[in-house]
């Protein structure tokens, strides 16, 4: 069992180790990681026990939505349906699963027509963030279980209705924040080094998240054959389709860019960072007291162009004093950090010692007693020993290593426990973006109650929700 190739399963497992710490971590981590994959790695799939599955905005080719399509074939998902309101995305999609021996996958243009199929057991939704909750929702209340794309929402308001909704209807639900479990283990290893007291006491977070896109005014277009323009804006305002080239429309990604269907890299990349510091600071259900813009940059006023501020730094206090910067960059220049062999990394033919700069994309973990940096990349400290030396006790963060985001949502359906990042996780980390995006908006020095989810500013509670265009209603 476990054969990969020619390797033998010892061999496998020492290849496995080898590649974990060429990565960046320590031996004493990748061991572990190993020893869970090789536990989930002996629970293989049966033939009878694959997932019966559709997809919910499966994309083009190059979108999340074939990504997490592919995610979930390894895990034994087996495909027979795939809704788009682009039926250019519709049929390649079509053809790709017939190719993975999903011949009689169904296509549709209406996702509501997928959920009627009763032999559906699970969905994977990846449409644009804007349809995010409508779908989750109408999927939970058909009796489906639920893996839904990064941001979760777009909107508090939409979050707490998922949860109520989740609650009621029992179903397994996974959000798609894939840091706590991909990425080869190494920001749940950062969680664990700051839950564990590594870096003392944690003094603030900076969340790295980059700069949002910014355009000119971008032509009206007519509509591509095949996308039903006026499903694609759902729940949102009646506008033209815009289209001046692949890198300037309020269409297929970039829509990313428009506050009316997302909330820019504070809900792209904030899903993710701003999640690893609400798991850092144990605050997963929970949240931040105050919200305050530091800084930004006026974003456009022209409706036909991208809206979102192109630069920007967003402090949320919370109740223990500790501060979360979202930020588009200009941060602490934690200069030349060590791995864990207590090297500072090289870069560039003249092998040069990698800083971390003020604009690098990770998260740096300020401490009384060091600094911590994770990134996608790398796993840097300001002692070595912070990482290398093993921990006494494990801070216990989630039952189980899982190393796939979808592998965990499936183990979930079949056991009955929760995801690592569940309807109440998800929830809570897309709230503190949402929060970030109220007080860009808003201009103001905002205080939250994470209890009862009010600000103290009555406008400010009036950006919790939005208005739907009719005939679509957040109902639960």
């Amino acid at each position: 069992m476990l054969q990969r190739g020619t390797l033998s399963r010892r061999g496998f497992l020492s290849t496995s180790l080898a590649g974990l710490t060429a990565t960046g971590l320590p031996l004493w981590y990748a061991q572990q990681i190993v020893a869970a994959q090789d536990t989930t790695a002996k629970r293989a799939v049966a033939a009878n026990d694959k997932m019966i599955m559709g997809a919910i905005g499966i994309g083009s080719p190059q979108s999340r939505g074939r990504h997490i399509y592919n995610e979930a074939k390894k895990v034994g998902g087996t495909y027979v349906a795939a809704c788009d309101v682009d039926a250019r995305h519709l049929t390649t999609a079509l053809d790709m699963m017939k190719k993975d021996g999903f011949a009689d996958a169904k296509g549709y243009s209406d996702y509501r027509q997928l959920l009627d199929d009763k032999n559906i057991n699970a969905v994977t939704i990846a449409t644009p963030d804007h349809w995010h909750a409508l779908v989750a929702i109408e999927a939970l209340k058909r009796g489906k279980d639920v893996y839904c794309e990064k941001p979760l929402t777009l909107t508090i308001a939409e979050a707490q209705a998922l949860q109520k909704v989740a609650k009621a209807t029992g179903r397994t639900f996974q959000t798609g924040n894939q840091q706590r479990t991909e990425m080869g283990g190494m920001f749940r290893l950062a969680v664990e080094l700051v839950r564990s007291g590594r870096i003392g006491n944690v003094k603030s977070i900076e969340c790295r998240i980059g700069s949002n896109p910014v355009s000119g005014p971008i032509p009206k277009a007519p509509v591509p054959e095949g996308l039903n323009w006026d499903f694609w804006l759902g729940p949102t305002a009646k506008v033209d389709y815009l289209y001046k080239d692949a890198q300037n429309t309020n269409c297929h990604y970039q829509f990313r860019w428009f506050y009316e269907y997302s909330g820019g890299k504070m809900t792209d990349w904030g899903a993710h960072h701003l999640d690893i510091a609400q798991w850092a600071l144990n605050m997963d259900g929970n949240g931040p007291t105050q919200i305050e813009t530091l800084k930004a940059e006026a974003p456009a006023k022209d409706p036909t162009a991208y809206n979102t501020h192109p630069t920007f730094q967003v402090q949320f206090t919370y109740a223990n004093g500790v501060k979360v910067i979202a930020m588009s960059g200009g941060g602490t220049n934690a200069g030349a950090l060590m791995n864990k062999d207590g090297k500072v990394p090289l870069v560039g033919k003249d092998a040069k010692p990698r800083n971390v700069g003020p604009d690098e994309n990770g998260v740096l973990f300020i401490g009384d007693a060091g600094k911590l940096f994770v990134s996608r990349g790398m796993i840097v400290a300001s002692d070595a020993k912070i990482i290398s030396e093993p921990l006494k006790e494990d801070p216990m963060l989630y039952e189980g290593r899982p190393a796939s985001q979808m592998a965990n949502f499936f183990d979930c359906i079949k056991s009955g426990k929760k995801p690592i990042c569940n309807v109440e996780v998800g929830a809570s980390s897309v709230k503190v973006c949402h929060l970030g995006v109220i007080a860009l908006r808003s201009g103001k020095k905002l205080t939250w109650d994470p209890k009862t989810e009010k600000f103290t500013d009555e406008e400010a509670n009036k950006m919790i929700g939005r208005e739907y265009r009719a005939p679509w209603k957040l109902e639960v």
